[in-house]
């Protein structure tokens, strides 16, 4: 089960002034799985209207209904190993998504695996926060306890040219478990319950549900 009271420690600080965002970078997919465009850029580069639209795009998977439209899964010891995507999602955070070929691999996995109604960008997030230590009154004491570094993954319809609308589906990698990051589950976000788009990302993810 996913606390909530952890997902809302890192959307509080998912603000134009707080975030500590180290960059984004997306594909832009045709719905039959044809990418039509990529970038990637320095989240600090973004312009203050992009800052908060994106932050706002971010911020909609982990401050969804806990165990319900975000639900928690977990990686069998078979997809952790060499050349799965666990393993890609692992490389990707570690180098804070500035290997283009790395994203380019990510962004043909979806686009194969992850079909569509409507054209759609898949927009991914990497952050690194610096986990305070809380005392037993859950006081703030200042010091860092570890740092979460993790990526967001956000799939959104295009309501425009190149325009990304708000999430119907995504993921939050590594999980965030007891306030610290659990390399071994992944938290899986659906807009709408009644759709399978969790069902598909756990298929490419290789992961399994409860």
């Amino acid at each position: 089960m996913i606390n909530r009271e952890d997902m809302m420690e890192l959307t509080r600080r998912m603000t134009p002034s707080r975030t500590s965002f180290t960059r984004i970078a997306g594909g832009y997919m045709e719905a039959d799985g044809e990418i039509s465009g990529t970038f990637n850029i320095n989240f600090l580069k973004l312009s203050g209207k992009e800052k908060e639209k994106n932050l706002a795009i971010a911020k909609a998977i982990p401050y969804a209904r806990t165990n319900e439209q975000l639900t928690e899964s977990w990686f069998p010891e078979d997809q952790m190993r060499t050349g799965s995507i666990w393993q890609l999602l692992m490389a990707m955070k570690e180098c804070g998504l500035k290997n283009d070929a790395l994203m380019e691999t990510f962004y043909e996995l979806f686009a194969g695996n992850c079909q569509m109604t409507e054209p759609y960008a898949v927009l991914v997030f990497h952050d690194r926060y610096d986990v305070p230590v809380k005392a037993k009154d859950k006081e703030r004491l200042g010091e860092s306890e570890e740092v979460y570094e993790y990526l967001i993954c956000a799939v959104c319809p295009l309501v425009g040219e190149y325009e990304p609308g708000m999430p119907v589906c995504g993921f939050l990698f590594p999980a965030f478990s007891d306030r610290s990051a659990d390399l071994r589950r992944v938290s899986l976000f659906d807009r709408d319950i009644s759709q399978p788009n969790r069902k598909m990302l756990g298929r490419l993810l290789g992961c399994r549900s409860k």
